[in-house]
């Protein structure tokens, strides 16, 4: 994976986290998490994804589709987590 793709890959990651602390709302230690939580999902499930040989919405070598997938999925099980 080059570094372009690792950026695009970020970017997104970044922008999917900063939208869900957005609409959920916290301070700035929960954005911190919402964007460990959403880079860690997004490219654990593009990864597997690529082991498996699934993709979903592919940009260059990142398959972005899963990536948000698996980023929405972290957000969501992290913020479960946290507020129970």
């Amino acid at each position: 994976m080059t570094i372009p793709n690792l950026l695009l890959g970020l970017i997104i990651a970044i922008l999917t986290a900063t939208i869900y602390h957005f609409i959920r709302g916290g301070n700035g230690w929960r954005l911190l998490l919402c964007v460990g939580l959403s880079v860690a999902g997004f490219f654990l499930v593009a990864w597997l994804g690529g082991l498996i040989g699934w993709g979903l919405y592919h940009i260059g070598a990142i398959d972005a589709g899963l990536g948000v997938v698996g980023s929405a999925l972290f957000l969501i099980f992290g913020d479960w987590l946290i507020r129970s």
